[in-house]
């Protein structure tokens, strides 16, 4: 666990005045509307008829990140399927407030990438440690050498030697395809990170076409579905490439010898939209569910970046409509309102209501638009859980709920993650089976709880 994330446990943090408080929620709001972001493709493929460009899409390739490893495989399909440009970057990773502990992130890259890789039909090996740095700068320079077309052909081979440690496959690449100096191999990567600064994004594995931004093979079947409306697959209602895994809770069903552990927030979108479907997986399933909220990041001294807010908003906007599920009309609980909600929860656990609960007030803060920071939208929060809201009364402000909070945090961190959801998924021991981070992992893990039924069947 990263050390200088030890005591992020509480800090305390000055809420928006109530104007700041409702012009944010608008303009998240604004940028949640699917009326918005309908506009905004339209003209943008106005301009592009209009200039008579064909579809360009830019990728971001981070060389040490597992997600981009994956990523890159798929380049050569993308570019045979659907009629766009391509155009390749090399970039460095996170950096600053946007990702406070990127180390924590490679870590999760690695592992979470050996995870999924088999389910999308991609290669990844199993690789807890960091890579070796100078394999990572060599192979930097093979693919700074490259132009976007030789990029597509080469990246997945040059990964596939750095990433399986083959420092004499890496050489041989090295010396067939050539390689930049150190110079020239640093301006290669400042120029792909500006660029991606230039376009208002932080992160690796990273694809931009049309104002749009779609985070690696987890997102490319957004942009697959975008090219196609645009007459630009040229499969003509082929198959895509990389759809998204559904969730599916399996024939199996388990007698409470495995537990779903979720960790949620009160201020997270993707926690919104994945909270509702965590417990019914695990209800469908039979796992044992524990559920763990903590208090949001921005509440405990970790920064976001107006560009990260965005991008999260935004993708939540597109994920939410896949998965059938209300999002966008938002009023921000930052603050005093996820304080009051949570004093509230050890009594509503108490009631055999706290995942209600917390239910209840995600969907107000992020569906219905729900001013929470008043006692008239906490109450609709409290009643539509099922519970009183005379006796809620008598428990607001009390305290206790900071330490189950911070206990729950510190359980997160030990297991390597740091964002919000996360789950992990423990056998009858109590050891784990799978930890991730991400709404877009419940999949994996009904997966995962049916290929651990399956084997428990067969032994």
């Amino acid at each position: 666990m990263a050390e200088q994330f030890k005591d992020q446990g509480g800090v305390a943090t000055m809420d928006p005045s109530p104007l700041l408080r409702w012009l944010t929620s608008r303009i998240m709001g604004r940028i949640c509307s699917p009326q918005r972001l309908e506009k905004q493709r339209a003209k943008t493929e106005r301009t592009r008829l209009k200039t008579g460009a064909r579809h360009v899409v830019e990728y971001f390739h981070q060389v040490e990140d597992g997600y981009s490893h994956l990523a890159c495989q798929v380049l050569p399909q993308l570019c045979q399927q659907y009629d766009i440009e391509l155009v390749c970057h090399l970039v460095r990773g996170p950096q600053g407030d946007n990702l406070p502990e990127p180390e924590l992130l490679l870590q999760l890259s690695r592992y979470d990438a050996f995870h999924v890789a088999p389910e999308y039909g991609l290669q990844f090996p199993e690789h807890p440690e960091p890579l070796d740095p100078s394999l990572v700068d060599l192979a930097s320079a093979v693919l700074a050498a490259q132009d976007s077309a030789s990029f597509i052909d080469c990246a997945a081979q040059v990964g596939e030697a750095l990433w399986s440690g083959d420092a004499a496959r890496l050489q041989d690449l090295a010396d067939s395809l050539g390689r930049t100096s150190d110079s020239e191999r640093q301006a290669r990567l400042d120029a792909g990170t500006a660029r991606r600064g230039q376009l208002k994004h932080y992160s690796g594995a990273m694809f931009y076409y049309g104002r749009e931004w779609y985070w690696g093979v987890d997102r490319l079947y957004h942009l697959e579905k975008r090219l196609t409306e645009l007459g630009a697959d040229r499969a003509a209602g082929g198959e895509m490439l990389v759809p998204r895994p559904a969730l599916e809770a399996g024939p199996l069903k388990d007698n409470g010898s495995l537990t779903l552990e979720v960790y949620p927030s009160l201020r997270s979108p993707y926690t919104s939209i994945a909270f509702d479907r965590a417990v019914k997986l695990a209800q469908d399933t039979g796992v044992k569910l524990v559920v763990r909220p903590v208090l949001p990041m921005v509440m405990r001294g970790v920064p976001a970046t107006r560009e990260k807010g965005f991008y999260i908003f935004s993708d939540t906007v597109r994920e939410a409509r896949e998965a059938g599920v209300p999002y966008g009309n938002f009023y921000d609980p930052i603050g005093d309102p996820v304080r009051r909600c949570y004093s509230l929860y050890p009594w509503a656990c108490q009631q055999g209501l706290g995942n209600e609960l917390l239910s209840s007030f995600l969907s107000a803060a992020f569906a219905q638009g729900i001013n929470t920071n008043n006692d008239r939208g906490l109450r609709q929060v409290v009643e539509a859980a099922g519970l009183d809201w005379g006796e809620a009364q008598q428990h607001l402000g009390e305290s206790g709920w900071e330490e189950i909070l911070e206990d729950n945090r510190l359980a997160m961190y030990d297991a390597g993650l740091w964002g919000v959801p996360s789950f992990r998924l423990l056998d009858q021991q109590g050891e784990q089976l799978l930890a991730l981070w991400g709404q877009d992992r419940l999949w994996l893990f009904a997966r995962e709880i049916q290929r651990h039924l399956n084997r428990g069947q067969t032994t």
